[in-house]
């Protein structure tokens, strides 16, 4: 075996490196903006400004934190794969978490323009930075140089000369020619980052600003607004919870094990969750050390359920980041590894315990307010949600308008008819199928009627005739030319029975009789007391289970 060869070998790096670690996976403009955000975040940066000039398709990134000497922006910025958290420090100066860990994030801030320029400064030192021009290093990438072979680019000082006033220390980056990615409105970005970023809301001492105003709640005012009911995770309490002001009930509390706290909502309506001018709305979202990880986390386990597009929320996980040695983000930042163990908590505790809760009082509070609720719920039948829906929409007739004196009081009067409605509604659906289709069944088969049953037509119909000469009314009244609707449910059933028992049994009859005062209290719009509407539905599920059992076969013919 010959001698070794002991040269110096060494690791080279190849610049297409950078397309494997991330350059071209980030395609929101958020996550793009979400590093630059979080980098200031990181050097303890008090304010952000972002400036978009939508014409000239440029926007800037300017920052007032520790900013760079030569050496860090060599060293620290543009060595990709350092980590502030090296040397085991997860907090700044200022005592914020980190939200950098791995120093991949900012390959995002090269895939949203052709040219990126980067100027910063320490408070004693000059402007260092250069230009990184996207399509002399998708040449330099094509050409397979290594990063020694492709310095970055002069700066051109005239795009900074606004950007630097008054301006002592921090980083400032500019875009140019990224008009795919400021294409939303700019009521949109503000929105987005408003959504986004816990941090950029709550923190006094850390604040955003788009085009010279600084974003905050009222940017997702609209979202606030339409807020209904509250969840609480863990006694989540801040700002932003603090802002929904019309509620129409009381936060509800919820309580795990699991190092999480936060908040979901949900609104009166899913339009309101919808981003204005975009597909996008507003999600249960996944915050880390204060920043977006995983929009949407519903995604992973989706319910169909139709309470999924009323609701809304952001839970915090800072406990996610706090192992240096795992890193649970995907290589775009913009999603959570699925098989990390603390998302696959947070994903079980949702499934099985919370979206369950959820899921069951927003039912309840949702009739509680003459609203549609969830029809997968089995707190309320289909029919009973159906006469809810019809109450409410009956409702809307008698409202009155906010100039009406009495406008407290018969709002009050209609909420308090709201269960009576319901169940008078289905009750009567109820009656008037039963008792029609006993009508239907005599007519068909030509069931002849009892002498009794003639009798009480014939009163009837000598009644009616006297009020419709008192009322000159000429015309018809009632559908039926045989008079059976003047029949109350006990006369259709000796008609079709042949008698009062059935071989000596109970019959259809014995039901009839004690249903006869309740069914007439709802056939007037009275409202029952407890006790009645007890006995009618005990009773009407016989008469039901009978007059079924009644119509599925053909009278036996007369001798």
């Amino acid at each position: 075996m010959s001698e070794p060869d002991e040269r110096e070998f060494r690791f080279a790096i190849s610049l297409s490196v950078l397309n494997h670690l991330g350059r071209n996976l980030y395609r929101n403009f958020v996550t793009v903006l979400g590093e630059a955000i979080s980098n200031a975040w990181d050097a303890d940066a008090q304010k952000v400004w972002i400036d978009i000039d939508k014409n000239s398709g440029r926007f800037s990134i300017k920052d007032d934190g520790n900013g760079m000497d030569a050496n860090d922006f060599q060293q620290k910025f543009l060595k990709i794969g350092y980590s502030k958290r090296s040397d085991g420090s997860t907090r700044t100066r200022r005592k914020r978490p980190y939200i950098g860990a791995k120093g991949i994030g900012k390959l995002a801030l090269l895939s949203c323009a052709k040219r990126v320029s980067v100027i910063s400064k320490k408070g004693d030192t000059d402007y260092v930075g250069g230009v990184i021009d996207n399509s002399g290093l998708d040449a330099a990438i094509t050409s397979d140089l290594t990063p020694e072979e492709y310095p970055l680019e002069n700066l051109d000082a005239s795009l900074f000369s606004d950007l630097t006033k008054e301006h002592s220390k921090g980083t400032i980056i500019v875009f140019e020619e990224a008009k795919d990615q400021i294409k939303n409105s700019i009521a949109h970005i503000r929105k987005m980052i408003a959504l986004s970023f816990k941090f950029s809301l709550i923190d006094k001492d850390f604040s955003i600003f788009v085009n010279g105003e600084e974003v905050t709640l009222k940017d997702i005012q609209d979202v606030l607004d339409s807020t209904e009911f509250l969840w609480v995770v863990n006694d989540q309490d801040n700002e932003f919870t603090a802002a929904l002001t019309k509620l129409k009930s009381d936060p509800i509390k919820l309580t795990t094990t699991l190092s999480i706290n936060g908040f979901i909502a949900s609104v009166e309506k899913p339009r309101n969750l919808k981003i204005t001018g975009t597909e996008e709305r507003a999600t249960i979202d996944l915050f880390v050390n204060g920043r977006l990880r995983e929009k949407n986390i519903l995604r992973h386990i989706p319910t169909q359920r139709v309470v999924e597009s009323y609701i809304y929320g952001q839970i915090h996980f800072n406990a996610m980041d706090e192992n240096t040695k795992t890193d649970p983000f995907t290589s775009s930042r913009e999603g959570v590894i699925e098989d990390d163990t603390n998302f696959s908590a947070l994903l079980d505790y949702l499934k099985r315990d919370a979206l369950p809760q959820i899921f069951d009082k927003w039912d309840d509070l949702r009739l509680g307010r003459g609203q549609e609720g969830d029809e997968e719920n089995p707190r309320k039948s289909k029919k009973q949600r159906r006469a809810r829906d019809l109450y409410a929409a009956a409702k809307d007739d008698y409202e009155p308008d906010d100039k009406t004196e009495t406008k407290d009081d018969v709002e009050g009067w209609l909420d308090a008819l709201r269960s009576d409605a319901e169940y008078n509604l289905t009750s009567y659906v109820d009656c008037f199928l039963s008792e029609n289709l006993l009508r239907e069944y005599i007519r068909t088969y030509g069931v002849s009627l009892p002498p009794g049953a003639t009798k009480e037509i014939n009163e009837w119909q000598g009644r009616e005739a006297a009020n419709l000469g008192a009322a000159n009314v000429s015309y018809a009244v009632r559908k039926d030319a045989d008079g059976l609707t003047y029949l109350g449910m006990d006369a259709l059933a000796v008609t079709i029975e042949g008698g009062k028992t059935t071989n000596g049994n109970p019959s259809l009859w014995t039901d009839a009789i004690q249903f006869k005062p309740v069914r007439n209290v709802v056939g007037h719009t009275g409202l029952l007391t407890t006790n009645a509407k007890t006995a009618l539905n005990l009773t009407f599920e016989n008469i039901k289970a009978r007059v079924k059992n009644l119509i599925s076969q053909k009278p036996k013919p007369t001798s």
